[in-house]
This record gives C-alpha cells, sequence and structure tokens, in this order.
C-alpha cells in the first residue's frame, strides 16, 4: 500500500476509490474495501481509499473526544493488510470543510487523485453541511466523468457494522462481540508505569498501563481476560478497569493487568492489552481476604478461558 500524505508530488494512476475515516478498519470497513479492490481489478484500474490523519470533528472543535478505536498509526497497519494500493491521506482544514460535495468531487477527487469510480458507503455524506446525497453525488459524476457506486452493507448480528456501533458495545464491555465486528480482539497500546503498587503485597503483582494515545477509547469498567503482548511474547492476563473500591485510592480510573505466571520487572515497557472477554464487573470487597480470593477464581476463570501457559521469565 503506498501512503500518499495531502498533495501528491506526482499524480497516482487512475483509479477507484472510497471515502471515510475508517476507525477501527472494521468488517464493515473491510467488506466495503474488497468491493473497491473487485471493482478496480475488473475496470484495470488501481484501488485507492481516501481518509484523514486527524478526526474531521476534531479539527472542528479542539475539544471533542473522538473515542478512537484505533490510533492513526494502527488504522494504517490495519489498512496495509487489505491489499488496497493507495491510501490518499489528506488533512481535514476548514478550507476542505467549507468545499460542497460538488467541488469535493471536482477539486479533490478528479484533479487530485484521479478518481474514475466512486464506491460510496451506504450511509456516508460528503460535502460542506452533509446536504446532498447519494443521488446528487450520482449526477455531478456524470457530469465530471466520475462513476459513481453505492457499496453494499456489511450485517452482523443483525446489526449494520459501524464504528459507533462497536464503541457502544465496548462501552458495555461486550469486547467478544465488538471483536466479531471489528475481525480482531480490541486492543490497547501504552507503556507500563508506577502504580500504587497494591497487588504485589497480596499475590497478584500488576502492570500499570498509560494508554499512548489519550483519544483511544476504553472499555467500560471491569475485569476481562485478555492476552498480553510485548517483546514479541504473549501472554496470558486478568485486567481490572475501574477505581479499585476495596482498596480505597480514590476516583482515578486506572488499567491494571495481571499476568499469570510472570514475575519480571516491565516498568517502562510497551504492551499491548488485547481484549478476549469480560469476566465480572469492579466489586467493592468487605475486606483484602474477600478481594484476594475473587482474585483467585479471576486467574482461575481467565486460564479455563485461555488455556494454562506457564510462561518462562
Amino acid at each position: 500500500m503506498q501512503i500518499i500524505r495531502n498533495i501528491p508530488g506526482v499524480l497516482p494512476e487512475p483509479c477507484v476509490a472510497t471515502i471515510g475515516f475508517f476507525d477501527g478498519v472494521h468488517m464493515g470497513h473491510r467488506f466495503l474495501i474488497e468491493q473497491v479492490r473487485e471493482l478496480a481489478a475488473a475496470r484495470g484500474l488501481r484501488s485507492a481509499l481516501i481518509t484523514f490523519p486527524i478526526h474531521p470533528r476534531k479539527v472542528m472543535n479542539a475539544d471533542y473526544r473522538p473515542e478512537l478505536l484505533t490510533t492513526s498509526e494502527e488504522k494504517l497497519a490495519l489498512l496495509e493488510e487489505t491489499g488496497v494500493d493507495y491510501c490518499f491521506m489528506l488533512d481535514f482544514t476548514r478550507e476542505v470543510s467549507h468545499l460542497t460535495a460538488h467541488e469535493f468531487m471536482s477539486d479533490i477527487l478528479r484533479d487530485r487523485y484521479r478518481v474514475q469510480t466512486l464506491v460510496i458507503g451506504y450511509d456516508h455524506r460528503f460535502g460542506h453541511n452533509r446536504s446532498e446525497g447519494f443521488e446528487d453525488y450520482c449526477r455531478y459524476g456524470s457530469e465530471m466523468g466520475i462513476e459513481v457506486i453505492r457499496a453494499r452493507a456489511c450485517v452482523c448480528d443483525d446489526l449494520h457494522i459501524s464504528s459507533s456501533v462497536i464503541r457502544k458495545m465496548l462501552h458495555q464491555g461486550e469486547v467478544d462481540r465488538a471483536a466479531r465486528c471489528l475481525g480482531y480482539d480490541y486492543f490497547l497500546d501504552g507503556t507500563v508505569v508506577s502504580g500504587y503498587q497494591v497487588g504485589r503485597k497480596i499475590g497478584f503483582p500488576t502492570a500499570n498501563l498509560s494508554v499512548d494515545d489519550p483519544d483511544k477509547l476504553v472499555p467500560a469498567d471491569g475485569v476481562y481476560a485478555v492476552h498480553v503482548t510485548f517483546d514479541g511474547h504473549t501472554y496470558n492476563g486478568m485486567l481490572n478497569i475501574g477505581t479499585r473500591p476495596t482498596i480505597g485510592n480514590g476516583p482515578e480510573r486506572s488499567i491494571e493487568v495481571n499476568i499469570l505466571h510472570f514475575h519480571s520487572d516491565i516498568y517502562d515497557k510497551f504492551i499491548r492489552l488485547s481484549f478476549v472477554k469480560y469476566l465480572r464487573p469492579e466489586l467493592k470487597f468487605d475486606g483484602i481476604e474477600g478481594l484476594i480470593a475473587q482474585l483467585h477464581q479471576d486467574a482461575a476463570d481467565v486460564e479455563a478461558l485461555l488455556g494454562k501457559i506457564q510462561n518462562v521469565n
């Protein structure tokens, strides 16, 4: 996949393209991109995606928190897997936001990116105020020599898959259901930072994760079975997201993982947490002994779910 940022120095080859933010690069996106690739192959053209490095709403409102499923770098890595020829990274500016759909199609799609066939997602709109729709795009396209095709929608669990639907699932802790829509386990990347170290004192040392991107969505509070990846190895872990009410460390939300059968120091290491299954809500126990008993049960539940791996470290 060739990544072309903003205005290309050399004009790309004529292409079949689609437009979107592609947050999460979920199964709906992949279904759309596969339609683009099939049409491009049938027409002897290149396949292309037009996307944005920063969420358009965040450009227009700096205080907007998009709750990303993927950072820009993660998104590009996932798009690379689709086999598309071009990825046009268009800087969404206020000037771009003021373009009408007709101006966007003529100035950006036709003249800048040489789009000959435009594939429109089933619910996608573009142009100033997003006031125009598919029939308008078809009419403009016929004027300027761009074929416009409506894509087929992708359905999973009787839902039209979308980034907003997946966000709702993650907010409800439904990480396994979200994974079916994403096509992979939802993940958080970040660095291990120093915490309260209470877990170490009760026999369950935890790694505190500081998420790399503050706009990345953190799933609902609770306990999860996860895979933990770092230094090229993957381990089983039980993850707690929440305020740790039994310990009483205040309202600050933390992301802490106990890596099963692992006891090495991994402070400052980059790790990835991949969510497999929600186990239970975060609970407040009457005392530390009740918490410890529950943690033993959680560890047994994780191993029953993920399989027992004896990590060597």
